[in-house]
């Protein structure tokens, strides 16, 4: 898949080309999984399911390059990212925006753990149409901080709203270890406290919700 049909569809900045030049070796369109391939029927907001093969040059790939995929193809995708000889299982709980259904929503980019390319993988999940299969195949990739047995768009917001305080509170790290004035230091130990204390409710809420 020529990388620059993404170019094109995403509006690609030049900086967001030379990630692609750094990190993507070749794009590879791997299967289609859909009512004619699988024999399950579309789901709401699901007509089809592509599964993209990313053959990396590095095992960091930034999640800028997922995201321009994601806007550029208009379907849920599900990532295999190859490096060597590992793989890496990558996506985001896409969905089409309520105001223009022409349009898609794409959460954060959730990934597992690199495995052997030749591991042992999971058969297909059982499902009774593609957007149930959809949320099986997202499901393993979320944190189990999100807590388990809730609707899946509630976990993803939760994974995210996780990871924005995660990202303040390591700003708010660096502030600090910068930090040489004793007021200041004083004020920006209450801000991580707060925030602190602010993940601990998230975590305690998760876990009520996963019983």
């Amino acid at each position: 898949m020529p990388k620059t049909k993404i170019y094109d569809h995403a509006k690609a900045t030049a900086g967001l080309k030379n990630k692609f030049v750094q990190q993507v070796d070749k794009i590879v369109w791997k299967y289609k999984l859909a009512p004619e391939t699988i024999n399950l029927a579309a789901g709401r907001g699901v007509p089809e399911i592509e599964v993209l093969w990313l053959m990396l040059k590095t095992p960091d790939l930034h999640d800028d390059v997922l995201r321009a995929i994601d806007r550029a193809i208009p379907f849920p995708l599900i990532f295999e990212l190859h490096f060597q000889d590992k793989i890496q299982v990558a996506a985001a709980y896409k969905r089409p925006n309520d105001a223009d259904s022409a349009k898609w929503v794409v959460s954060d980019h959730f990934k597992s753990a690199w495995m052997p390319d030749n591991a042992n993988r999971p058969p297909i999940p059982v499902a009774l149409n593609l957007a149930g299969l959809y949320e099986k195949l997202l499901d393993p990739l979320l944190p189990s901080e999100t807590g388990a047995g809730e609707p899946l768009s509630v976990r993803v917001r939760r994974a995210e709203e996780i990871r924005a305080k995660e990202r303040l509170l390591a700003q708010i790290n660096a502030r600090l270890a910068k930090e040489k004035q004793f007021n200041r230091r004083i004020a920006i130990n209450a801000e991580r406290r707060a925030l602190k204390k602010e993940l601990d409710d998230l975590a305690r809420r998760n876990a009520r919700a996963g019983d």
